[in-house]
C-alpha cells in the first residue's frame, strides 16, 4: 500500500439494488463531502450497503484504505447485525471504520445515560431489566413527576416513551416518534406495549430518564470531530413536549455560536473526556463524526446554563453542518495516515 497517495475512502449508506447499481455521489445526501474529497485529490466513493449484496460490499470495503458508516439500528425493519460483523471484519484486514461497531456499543446506545448520570451532565437515571421491574419501581418515580422511558438502541424517536400519571391513576403515554399522539392506558397496558424492548435481541432492558420540563425551549445538538466541536443543531420544539406534538426544524450553525460558547468549553476541556473514560474508550477510538443532544437543565439564579444529555447519536449522524466537512476530512487522513504507519 502506498502511502504517498491520498487514501481511497468509501462512505457506506443503505440502499437497494437500483441504488448500489446507480450509485451517483453528486445525488447523494453526502454530495457536499464527495466533491471536498474530490476537492482534496482523494478517491471518495459509495457503498451502497444491504444484506441482500453484503458479499459486494465485503469486496468492495476490502480495497479501500477507510470507510466512513451512516447506517441506523435498524433500516427498514433490519437491525444491522450483519453490516457489523461485515464492519469488525474489514477492521480486522486493515481498513479503517468509522464509527466502528464496538465504538458505537459503548457510545451510541442509551445505556451512555446510565452510566453517566452523576457526571456533570448527568441526570436522574435508571436501568429497568425486566417487565416486573418496571411495574415495581416506575409507579413510585411517576408520583415525582413524569418520566421518559427509552429503548436500548434506537433512532427517530422510535422506543422512547413520555409517561405521566393521569387524574385518575392512569397513565398518559406519547410515544416520541413522529405522527404519535398521547394515549390513555393503565401499567399492565404498558407492559404490553414495551415488552417487545425487554427480547434478547432488543437489548433485554430499557433506560428510565426524569423529565426535564424546558423541552418546550429546543434541544441542542453538538456535533464532534472527534473531541472537538465542529458545529451545533438546535431544534426549537421537541416531539414529546404535551403541548407541541412534532418537531420543529433542526437549525444549524458553526462551532463558535455565542450562545453554546460555554457548552463548547465543557464539552472539549471536561465532558468528552470524563465521557469517553467513563464507557472506557481510548481518545483514539473516538468515531469521526458523531454528536451529543442535550436537554436544557435548571440552573439556580446566577449559575451558568445547565445542559443536560439526552443521548448520543453515532450510527448515523446526517444531515451536520458544513462546518463539520472539513474537520472531518482532516481527520480521516491523519487517522489513515496513523493506521498505516501501525502497519509498517
Amino acid at each position: 500500500m502506498s502511502t504517498g497517495r491520498a487514501p481511497r475512502v468509501a462512505l457506506l449508506y443503505p440502499g437497494d439494488r437500483a441504488a448500489r447499481d446507480r450509485a451517483d455521489p453528486a445525488a447523494s445526501r453526502f454530495a457536499a463531502l464527495f466533491e471536498a474529497f474530490a476537492a482534496a485529490g482523494s478517491a471518495a466513493e459509495p457503498a451502497i450497503w444491504h444484506d441482500d449484496f453484503a458479499d459486494e460490499v465485503v469486496a468492495q470495503l476490502r480495497q479501500v484504505q477507510a470507510v466512513l458508516v451512516w447506517c441506523n439500528p435498524i433500516e427498514d425493519g433490519r437491525r444491522r447485525d450483519r453490516l457489523d460483523a461485515v464492519l469488525r471484519e474489514v477492521a480486522q484486514a486493515g481498513v479503517f471504520v468509522s464509527a466502528h461497531p464496538d465504538a458505537i456499543q459503548r457510545l451510541g446506545t442509551k445505556d451512555v445515560l446510565f452510566e453517566t448520570r452523576d457526571l456533570p451532565f448527568g441526570s436522574d437515571v435508571h436501568r429497568i431489566d425486566s417487565l416486573a421491574q418496571l411495574a415495581s419501581d416506575l409507579p413510585q418515580r411517576l408520583r415525582h413527576g413524569a418520566r421518559v422511558l427509552k429503548q436500548h438502541r434506537g433512532h427517530s424517536g422510535i422506543g422512547v416513551w413520555r409517561v405521566e400519571l393521569a387524574d385518575d391513576d392512569e397513565l398518559t403515554v406519547q410515544h416520541a416518534q413522529r405522527g404519535s399522539t398521547p394515549q390513555r392506558m393503565d401499567l399492565a397496558t404498558l407492559q404490553a406495549t414495551l415488552a417487545p424492548y425487554f427480547e434478547t435481541a432488543a437489548g433485554g432492558h430499557m433506560i428510565d430518564q426524569d423529565w426535564h420540563p424546558r423541552l418546550a425551549e429546543g434541544m441542542v445538538r453538538a456535533y464532534l470531530v472527534e473531541d472537538r466541536v465542529t458545529g451545533f443543531g438546535h431544534q426549537a420544539i421537541n416531539a414529546l413536549h404535551p403541548e407541541a406534538a412534532q418537531p420543529g426544524p433542526r437549525l444549524y450553525h458553526g462551532p463558535d455560536l455565542p450562545g453554546f460558547r460555554g457548552l463548547r468549553q465543557q464539552l472539549e476541556r471536561h465532558w468528552i473526556t470524563l465521557l469517553r473514560e467513563r464507557v472506557g474508550l481510548a481518545r483514539e477510538r473516538l468515531p469521526l463524526l458523531w454528536d451529543c443532544d442535550f436537554m436544557l437543565g435548571e440552573a439556580a439564579p446566577g449559575e451558568p446554563p445547565r445542559f443536560v444529555l439526552c443521548e448520543v447519536n453515532v450510527s448515523s449522524v446526517s444531515p451536520f453542518p458544513p462546518s463539520c466537512i472539513a474537520p472531518l476530512m482532516q481527520a480521516v487522513m491523519r487517522r489513515v495516515g496513523e493506521s498505516k504507519g501501525d502497519r509498517a
